[in-house]
């Protein structure tokens, strides 16, 4: 049996997985958490062959408790999950130490694979992302990316909160940042987006189908 922690802020997708692994005869949800606080807690006081990490979480970012853990659990096994696409974060979470990464918007079947690769102590990335990775070993010239692939996991997080139309307090109450902290990281999103304001930023993402 595949003993799973789930590492995510939004209740909704920890039930989620929980019905998912419910019906998979190998494999469970044995304990949530929605913030690296309650993650690391959780690891100290019980074992786990799997932990499915959400890159996007209040306060700290999945790929700093990432760092975290595998100070203290090297050869734990972990799967990271986000909303954004491979393309844009996978490369750093296997830098970091992630054994795999799935998109939020994956068929439920990649996900159970990932899972029971990674248990198994292999690596997961989709079988077009490995593709290109092994034709491509370093990172793609930035000019052959879009410029939100410059952004930080917590400039794209700040970004698509403004876009969701949430003030600076709204967002720093979030992420638990100060109002001042969360108007510097918009002040650089802008200018690594070659932007001019909110509107602007709006239209940015709707070109790039970064909206749901």
């Amino acid at each position: 049996m595949i003993e799973v922690l789930v590492v995510d802020d939004h209740t909704i997708f920890r039930s989620g997985l929980r019905r998912l692994l419910g019906d998979e005869a190998d494999m469970r949800v044995r304990e949530e958490a929605g913030s690296a606080a309650d993650a690391m807690q959780l690891l100290r006081q019980a074992s786990f062959d799997a932990v499915i990490l959400d890159i996007n979480l209040k306060g700290r970012s999945g790929l700093d408790l990432l760092k975290s853990l595998r100070r203290e659990w090297p050869a734990l096994p972990v799967l990271m999950v986000s909303m954004y696409p491979e393309e844009q974060f996978a490369r750093a979470a296997l830098d970091a130490g992630a054994n795999g990464y799935v998109a939020k918007d994956a068929e439920p079947g990649d996900l159970l694979a990932a899972i029971r690769r990674v248990a198994q102590g292999g690596t997961w990335l989709s079988t077009g992302f490995a593709a290109r990775a092994r034709e491509m070993p370093g990172r793609p010239p930035a000019s052959d990316q879009p410029l939100h692939f410059r952004l930080t996991v917590r400039e794209m997080q700040i970004m698509m909160a403004i876009v969701a139309g949430k003030s600076l307090t709204e967002i720093g109450a979030d992420l638990f940042l100060s109002v001042k902290t969360v108007s510097t990281y918009r002040s650089r999103i802008l200018e690594k987006l070659q932007l001019g304001g909110n509107s602007e930023l709006v239209r940015y993402a709707m070109q790039h189908s970064l909206l749901d």
